[in-house]
């Protein structure tokens, strides 16, 4: 399906701008420009002349829509001329978005904002698709490749206070697709366990060690010595110094987007 528009202004260039903000693209989209009619001037500046008249047609894409919607919220957050990308897959719509300079406004603290964008693309992207609506992923400046190596080094380095000390620890809340970032690092470390708990916003990850294993410094747990003796609450690297009840281990859904998503009022997994 074409959907196109007409702009008419005094001249070709303004008529073209015309059509494509009525359409909603940007003027590096993939669209088709026609001239219907060149702009004409008045006779003795009196009589007859008529303006330009443009035509532009694209794809009746969602993609239309969904490069001019980021690239406002973009702009009203200060960061012009980013270049938006778009990966389709049978099963998943990843949109990548590369810019200069500094992104963090669109980031936010670890991703919120992020995360916050992303739902709201995934929202315009499948709006009218009554079937097969498709999971949305957005990354900023490479963000997702990076947040990913902090993840697995947050997971590591905890998975080896919890051998040495054999206390469990609980993770800050994260998304569908941190958490699942962490069950996975977890699950090629021997000796220890993953699970989540929590609802929400509010789900976190546990990292357990794993029945029959015995804590390497086991003599000096709970001891003077021993972590997390004094419960002083959350660290900076977003490890959490609770202990948590073992349980068995439960992985996050792996249906999930793959960059997670906001959840409005919804227990997942």
């Amino acid at each position: 399906m074409i959907k196109e528009a007409i702009g008419v202004a005094s001249t070709v260039e303004e008529a073209k701008a015309a059509a494509l903000k009525e359409l909603g693209v940007s003027a590096d989209a993939d669209v088709k420009i026609e001239v219907i009619e060149m702009p004409s001037k008045k006779v003795l500046g009196l009589f007859g002349g008529s303006p330009a008249k443009v035509k532009v047609s694209c794809e009746a894409s969602a993609f239309c829509d969904a490069q001019a919607y980021i690239e406002k919220i973009l702009s009203g957050l200060g960061i012009d001329e980013a270049k938006v990308n778009f990966e389709e897959t049978d099963e998943e719509i990843r949109v990548s978005v590369e810019c200069e300079g500094d992104y963090g406004a669109a980031i936010g603290r670890r991703g919120e904002t992020l995360d916050a964008i992303q739902y709201l693309m995934r929202l315009v992207i499948n709006r009218g698709v009554d079937d097969s609506k498709k999971r949305v992923s957005l990354n900023i400046g490479n963000y997702r490749e990076k947040r990913e190596a902090t993840l697995r080094s947050l997971a590591a380095k905890n998975a080896a206070r919890v051998k040495k000390y054999g206390r469990n620890v609980v993770l800050d809340p994260m998304n569908p697709y941190e958490r699942r970032i962490i069950h996975t690092t977890i699950q090629e470390i021997e000796g220890v366990s993953s699970h989540s708990v929590g609802s929400d916003n509010e789900r976190k990850v546990v990292i357990t060690l794993e029945e029959g294993f015995k804590p390497t410094n086991g003599a000096r747990r709970g001891g003077r010595g021993g972590y997390n003796r004094d419960n002083r609450g959350p660290r900076r690297d977003g490890g959490s110094q609770t202990a948590a009840p073992s349980r068995p281990p439960r992985s996050d859904a792996a249906s999930t987007s793959r960059y997670g998503k906001i959840e409005v009022s919804k227990t997942e997994e």
